[in-house]
């Protein structure tokens, strides 16, 4: 991969500049382009323990993801920094979310190879119940919904030139975050809660939609997601005020 100026913009489309997306996060922008990853990297991430922070177990204990999507594949949490510690690509510096709390869905050209069994999802110990449902919502989309990897769109976010945002959270993934929230009755964070909103309001891509890459399509849903936000701006922002993440009325957010 090309150096990237820190202050360039980052090339996976969100808009943002390079140090404040996906600087120290490069591995992600370089296995979108790879079809397979090696049995050795592959075993560094799968012989990682099995950890259980937050309500991860209780979830994932709930949760008959057979019954529920009617694919037979696991899901496995790993330690965020242990993962992030790995530093498997040269000249990546592998330091996702060390200094806060999160999770991360592991792309499964990292794992396949040697457990295309189960799915990873690297979380901090501190992890907060709405990360969590997003992670889970992610598995459950790919594993039964739209079936869109995260951090594998992001080429062609850069490509259409919309948000990747609106493109890895597709209409399915709003489904599976809407049911985890009610299940499991989470309060979702700010930005969660505005995805949420999206599904319910049926402003969400379809996934169809997405593997579809039609550029003028894409390009349409994304600009009439930013006009419904545009319009509902005081409603939203009365509603995510008081939640976790809240950074401010998100008329101009993208």
């Amino acid at each position: 991969m090309k150096k990237i100026g820190r202050n360039e913009l980052c090339p996976c489309g969100s808009g943002k500049k390079f140090k404040k997306c996906h600087m120290g996060r490069e591995d992600e922008l370089a296995l979108a382009n790879l079809e397979e990853c090696s049995d050795d990297m592959s075993a560094k991430i799968t012989n990682l323990p099995e950890v259980h922070y937050g309500r991860s177990h209780e979830m994932l204990k709930n949760l008959d993801i057979k019954e529920l999507t009617g694919n037979s594949m696991g899901i496995r949490f790993v330690d965020l920094k242990e993962y992030a510690g790995l530093n498997l690509f040269e000249g990546a510096q592998a330091e996702v979310a060390k200094e806060q709390g999160g999770a991360v869905f592991i792309n499964l050209y990292k794992t396949i190879k040697t457990d295309p069994e189960h799915i990873y999802i690297a979380i901090s110990r501190d992890i907060d119940d709405s990360s969590l449902v997003h992670a889970l919502a992610h598995a459950l989309d790919y594993l039964g919904g739209s079936q869109c990897m995260p951090g594998s769109i992001s080429p062609l976010g850069f490509e259409v030139g919309v948000p990747v945002e609106h493109l890895e959270h597709p209409e399915e993934f709003g489904y599976w975050l809407d049911y985890l929230k009610n299940r499991f009755e989470v309060q979702l964070d700010a930005d969660d809660t505005i995805v949420w909103y999206l599904y319910k309001n049926n402003k969400l891509i379809k996934g169809e939609e997405i593997k579809a890459g039609d550029q003028t399509n894409l390009k349409a849903k994304s600009d009439e997601i930013f006009r419904f936000l545009s319009g509902k701006s005081q409603e939203i922002d009365k509603m995510i005020r008081n939640l976790a993440g809240y950074i401010g009325a998100r008329e101009a957010k993208d």
